[in-house]
């Protein structure tokens, strides 16, 4: 499993990973990004931030980073990164195919990224990944599954998913997005390959506003899946100055941010392996990682479940963040 080697960690933020879809790409949908990027969004501007970002994360005990084919050059950073940590030898590391980044570094590109889980995707991909992280891969994940994908029923895919798991020793996962989440779940848990599950990890949006995937990644979890949960800030929605009043009211007894309390909502799940931070900054990550020492009462996780809202609606809101 991608996660054995961290089984064995004792730092409180073992569990809490960090994904850089904020900063491999000048565009995203996160509120907030005019403040926490700089000006200037060129490649190596983006670069040096993502590097100050994991120099801060993994001093802090974070051992597992996230990144994706269309999260812009997050792939390529992280590769400089490493290449520039050769001590580095406990870190695990996740990507993502199926989507192409298609804006050409712009925040105002009409498309951002392209959807397509074909074979020849994922052959082609595979092997743009594999050029800038080499054995450093742990975890190739489908990105973003939903329940119209080809990716549940592309009986040929999934036999090249298995021969790649087997040949490379690369662990295979999917992620999820939209209001069937729980759908598109419960069907990637069924695909076998000569009757073995396929998929060792699903990566999902679980939040405080958006809990409808709680019992589906219970039962990935209880049949031995890896749950990585993702978007747990509900893209901003959940940092002050944007967070609901009842969570503010909540960070305030805690002496912590809105964000810490938010993350650490999703850590007490017993379902849950890794929580991402898809913090921009420095100062933000070292915020988020105090979810480890958060505590909660029956009282207050009361109030946060109260917060939840309907798919349909939190997708429809996150549907029309702007890129910016």
């Amino acid at each position: 499993m991608p996660f054995a080697r961290l089984a064995a960690a004792t730092t409180p933020t073992a569990h809490i990973g960090l994904g850089l879809a904020a900063v491999g790409r000048p565009g995203y949908i996160n509120l907030g990004r005019d403040a926490d990027l700089p000006a200037e969004r060129s490649v190596e501007a983006l670069r040096r931030r993502t590097h100050e970002l994991l120099d801060a994360a993994y001093a802090q005990g974070v051992r597992y980073v996230d990144v994706a084919r269309s999260y812009g050059r997050s792939e390529e950073f992280l590769a400089d990164w490493l290449a520039r940590r050769p001590d580095i030898d406990d870190l695990v590391v996740g990507s993502k195919w199926g989507y192409r980044y298609t804006a050409d570094w712009r925040t105002d590109a009409d498309v951002h990224e392209v959807k397509d889980h074909s074979v020849s995707t994922f052959e082609e991909q595979r092997a743009e990944t594999a050029a800038l992280l080499e054995d450093r891969l742990d975890l190739y994940q489908i990105h973003s599954v939903t329940p119209d994908s080809l990716a549940l029923s592309d009986k040929e895919l999934h036999t090249r998913l298995a021969e790649f798991a087997t040949e490379s020793g690369v662990s295979v996962g999917f992620t999820t997005s939209g209001p069937s989440q729980a759908e598109t779940i419960r069907a990637a848990l069924a695909v076998t390959v000569d009757d073995k599950p396929l998929f060792r990890t699903v990566q999902s949006t679980y939040n405080v506003l958006e809990t409808s995937a709680g019992p589906a990644l219970a039962e990935a979890h209880d049949s031995g899946v890896c749950v990585i949960v993702k978007e747990a800030m509900a893209n901003g929605r959940l940092a002050a100055p944007h967070a609901p009043a009842a969570l503010r009211d909540i960070a305030e007894q805690t002496g912590l941010g809105c964000d810490a309390v938010a993350l650490a909502m999703v850590l007490r799940k017993p379902w849950v392996s890794m929580v991402l931070s898809g913090a921009a900054t420095a100062v933000h990550l070292s915020s988020n990682l105090h979810a480890a020492v958060v505590d909660l009462d029956d009282e207050q996780l009361g109030r946060l479940a109260d917060m939840a809202e309907k798919p349909s609606d939190y997708w429809r809101e996150r549907a029309a963040l702007p890129w910016t």
